[in-house]
């Protein structure tokens, strides 16, 4: 397995960019990760497979992910799609599933606590919260203030950023 050093160093060069961006959140950023450069590096996906599949319990039913965010999988639509199954939770999910949920990128955490509260609701259970790259600007805060467990795996301090 890529060790953390490795890993955050490997993913800043591929996915670090600079400018001026506006990100989900609304929030303005002078740099930019991003996720489609480094989910479609097998070497690095193999990488956060292995970090994701480490921080997973054995009641742990499920893993989880908001839309484009060897174990069973769904994610959960921002919205249904009108079409095909209109369903806002894809892939199996049981009531009582005890669900890790994996975010890309969290910035304020909105995306990833809005898919929290739809599984909840559906009747499955968030054990944690991981994101893959916390960039360290009130995500964690908002997210353990709605009563769920959070951590990640890289930091922007991880990335030196």
């Amino acid at each position: 397995m890529m060790d953390i050093p490795t890993l955050a160093r490997r993913m800043k060069e591929i996915a670090y960019l600079e400018g001026d961006f506006t990100l989900r959140s609304g929030k303005k950023s002078h740099y930019y990760l991003d996720k489609y450069l480094f989910e479609t590096q097998p070497d690095i996906l193999a990488a956060l497979g292995a970090h994701l599949a480490g921080r997973r319990s054995e009641a742990t039913a499920r893993i989880g992910g908001a839309e484009l965010g060897g174990l069973p999988f769904f994610i959960v639509r921002n919205a249904r799609k009108g079409h095909g199954t209109n369903r806002v939770i894809e892939g199996a999910m049981a009531a009582g599933d005890a669900v890790l949920l994996v975010e890309d990128i969290a910035t304020t955490g909105g995306a990833v606590l809005a898919a929290a509260k739809i599984i909840t609701a559906a009747g499955g259970r968030v054990e944690k919260i991981v994101a893959v790259i916390d960039r360290q600007e009130g995500a964690r805060e908002n997210i353990e203030k709605e009563g769920f467990v959070f951590e990640s795996i890289l930091t922007r301090r991880d990335l030196g950023i």
